[in-house]
């Protein structure tokens, strides 16, 4: 007679047993009560998020203008994230181009305000990049000098958990985006809105409780209260919308309520491709299945105008046929929908991720320096084409 289990408690048990495997690696790579903090950036990486030369930083610094750089080994001069920031409001002050060292939104002299661009980075399938494409571009960026709020709308929490927040340890009490658009209660948004250890980015972090909203919204909608689950995320969006250029929403694998609303707060969006037979398969289905709930959602008087909609190839392997005549295929249906840069799969951006790191805040000395530079450039390339799109969005570029 074979024994049987009760998958309760098996599942149960194993729950338990990785929360506390999980628990003992945080603390191994963070001691108890400690919180994430970024590196300092050597002046060449300063001097190329600016755009300047590092000899102008030295510049700067020997003329007692302004942050002083520390000294690190080998002398190496030393910025931090703050520091970049305010080399970013000192340059500003002397740019030609309004913008320059600071792009982020601006009221222009008609009296007429950029809008606050909300970019939803989605996809039907999950390990298509979803996470790692939001957190990398939500921290460049930041270190671009743009006011950037991230949303992690994926029960999962893996953006969350990127940013040094572990949701069965750290949110016992919720604080999730669930708390803000419940519809029973809400709080304010900015109650749950963490600030990070990267300058000008803050975090909603997500947990389980997300999956709340999903279980809500049919009760409510068969009460036919009136409320409309759709403009949720958007009304709450609307308070703090004067702190923020950009909001980054990484959202679940699913099209549920809670990706559908987030869909209707957006000002842009942006698809994940895994360059395989299958994943793009599995995309024809999530196209289709949005197309004709968001068609519903349109003519209940939803907001389906969008600045730009881009799908962007990742885990790309050059080397690889199939995959490059999925792209050829891909870039043949879609134009200019698909980014012209492609994220490259890298042992580099897997490797920072197995210590809850990206490539932006992990040491390169990690990593051969072609292998750190082939992915860096990679990334780069992507966000600095999402960037073009957010300031044409803007009437400039």
């Amino acid at each position: 007679m074979t024994e049987q289990t009760r998958i309760d408690r098996l599942v149960g048990e194993h729950a338990a047993k990785l929360s506390e495997r999980l628990l003992a690696h945080r603390a191994q790579l963070f001691p108890p009560d400690a919180h994430k903090q970024l590196r300092r950036f050597t002046s060449g990486e300063v001097a190329d998020l600016l755009g300047v030369k590092d000899a102008y930083l030295r510049k700067l610094s020997l003329e007692g203008r302004g942050p002083q750089p520390e000294t690190g080994p080998g002398g190496r001069r030393l910025y931090t994230p703050d520091d970049i920031m305010a080399l970013r409001r000192l340059l500003e002050q002397g740019a030609k181009v309004p913008g320059t060292y600071l792009p982020g939104r601006r009221t222009h002299a008609d009296g007429r305000h950029d809008h606050l661009q909300v970019i939803t980075v989605i996809n039907f399938k999950g390990g298509s990049g979803k996470t790692t494409t939001a957190a990398h571009l939500a921290q460049k960026t930041a270190l671009d000098g743009y006011r950037v709020l991230a949303i992690d709308l994926d029960p999962q929490a893996s953006l969350s958990a990127l940013h040094g927040f572990q949701p069965e340890f750290d949110l016992l009490d919720g604080g999730t985006l669930y708390d803000a658009i419940r519809y029973d209660e809400p709080v304010a948004l900015r109650e749950v809105i963490r600030k990070t250890y990267f300058t000008n980015l803050d975090l909603i972090p997500g947990n389980l409780d997300l999956m709340e909203f999903e279980h809500d919204t049919p009760r409510v909608l068969a009460a036919r209260s009136g409320q409309m689950f759709f403009t949720r995320i958007a009304e709450k969006l609307a308070e703090v919308e004067a702190d923020y250029d950009l909001v980054i929403i990484d959202c679940p694998p699913q099209l549920g309520f809670l990706t559908m609303s987030a869909l209707s707060a957006a000002t842009a969006v942006l698809v994940t491709v895994h360059p395989q037979m299958l994943d793009v398969m599995s995309m024809c289905q999530f196209l289709l299945m949005t197309s004709n709930l968001l068609g519903v959602v349109a003519d209940a008087g939803g907001n389906m105008e969008y600045d730009w909609l881009r799908y962007v190839i990742t885990r790309y392997e050059p080397g690889d046929g199939p995959q490059n005549q999925m792209v050829s295929f891909m870039r043949a249906l879609f134009g200019e929908h698909v980014l012209n840069h492609t994220v490259l799969k890298s042992t580099a951006i897997s490797d920072a991720g197995i210590t809850k790191q990206t490539l932006y805040e992990i040491d390169k000395a990690q990593f051969t320096r072609a292998t750190y530079d082939r992915a860096m450039e990679s990334l780069n390339a992507v966000n600095g084409e999402i960037e073009g799109l957010i300031q044409k969005a803007w009437g400039r570029g």
